[in-house]
């Protein structure tokens, strides 16, 4: 049996939605709960796999902290889009982005230091908080202020206390971004105190209107911030679990040095295999990104015609709608796959604030959207 401090961690929605075949109506099921970028990996990262499997030094004990040939690509990748200059020191790598969100509390804070998480936002931050024996502080988001933090409004003792704070843009569950200035602002205010911060940059890829800021260029000296990109979504790598952390190099030397003790080095072919992708990053991405702004521009105006409650989708993967009148988001999510089919994420999981919404997924493939079109449609007036 799991300890005492594990059982108390509620079960993972995503593992446990994830689990069985949902008990649907009569029409085909559309699912629009998936939570990945739906097209094959790109062939000239599986070539580099093909090639690389075959390379001896693939088939042993690697550098436990990772080639240096990733690392140069995450070097310029960084130099390329954000003009941040990285060093070894400020890369550690992941077994997959979730994995480093998780862990990195554990590392790094003392049991009762404070973590603020986003609400909305993705559910297993908490699991690592609580995990390592913090305290879980509640970091609004609300659609006043473009659903970024309002630091100013926060607990003084709270924020005294605070050693982290996780933020989350394109944000997952909401669509929303972030500004340049926002970062600068977040950056400028926590820079010389205990308080460092945390930027799940997962959604990078997925910019629409004007291309997404990374944190670390508004703290060129990489005094208070580590960003957590991932390869899985804008690569189309999610089975490879790979990512990387950057920035602070005290931050990120407690990752490395957990992993040190906890793995025996990333398996040499998918180091290899994510050179590949991020030195044909720029046709890779642009792919992309014209995919998801044709569906993002698609589903946008069509359920604003519809009259249906659609937060502005400006960034990501996911589109946040407010559920009709006596419906919470389970019990919405219940009457959509038993009445129409459509299997979306109740709201609830990513926090108190929300309750009364649904996360769709724009994930899917083009025939999709048009049938979950279609049958929102004929539904609209519920939110009438």
């Amino acid at each position: 049996m799991a300890n005492e401090m594990l059982r108390s961690i509620p079960p993972s929605y995503f593992g446990s939605a994830m689990a069985g075949e949902p008990a649907r109506g009569e029409l085909p099921l559309l699912n629009l709960a998936v939570g990945i970028p739906d097209g094959e990996t790109p062939d000239v990262i599986k070539k580099a796999v093909a090639d690389s499997v075959y390379l001896p030094e693939n088939q042993r004990y690697g550098v436990f902290r990772g080639k240096r040939s990733f690392k140069d690509a995450i070097i310029r990748l960084y130099k390329k889009h954000y003009d941040v200059t990285l060093h070894e020191e400020n890369i550690a790598l992941l077994y997959g982005t979730k994995s480093g969100l998780v862990q990195f509390p554990m590392t790094f804070i003392e049991p009762g230091e404070g973590v603020y998480l986003p609400n909305p936002g993705y559910p297993d931050y908490m699991a690592g908080v609580k995990l390592a024996r913090g305290e879980i502080y509640d970091l609004p988001l609300l659609a006043g202020n473009d659903f970024l933090p309002d630091f100013d409004s926060l607990d003084k003792d709270e924020l005294s206390n605070a050693r982290l704070i996780y933020l989350n843009y394109p944000s997952n569950p909401l669509g929303a971004v972030a500004t340049k200035e926002f970062f600068d602002e977040t950056v400028e205010r926590f820079r010389g105190t205990r308080t460092r911060i945390v930027h799940d940059f997962a959604y990078a890829a997925f910019s629409f209107d004007e291309k997404h800021p990374s944190i670390l260029s508004s703290d060129p000296s990489l005094e208070c911030c580590m960003e957590i990109y991932s390869l899985s979504k804008g690569f189309n790598m999610s089975g490879f679990r790979v990512g990387f952390a950057v920035g602070n190099k005290e931050m990120v030397e407690s990752i490395n040095l957990y992993q040190d003790h906890t793995q025996t080095g990333m398996w040499g072919v998918l180091q290899d295999a994510s050179v590949a992708a991020l030195e044909h990053e720029e046709e890779i991405l642009s792919m992309q990104h014209v995919k998801f702004q044709k569906r993002r521009d698609f589903f946008e105006k069509a359920v604003i015609e519809s009259g249906i409650p659609l937060n502005p989708l400006k960034g990501g993967i996911f589109g946040w709608i407010a559920v009709p009148k006596g419906y919470d988001g389970e019990s919405f999510a219940d009457f959509l796959i038993r009445e129409k089919s459509i299997l979306v994420t109740p709201g609830r999981p990513f926090g108190s604030r929300g309750k009364n919404y649904i996360r769709i997924s724009l994930a899917v493939d083009d025939a999709v959207l048009d049938a979950v079109i279609e049958r929102l449609d004929t539904i609209k007036e519920m939110w009438r």
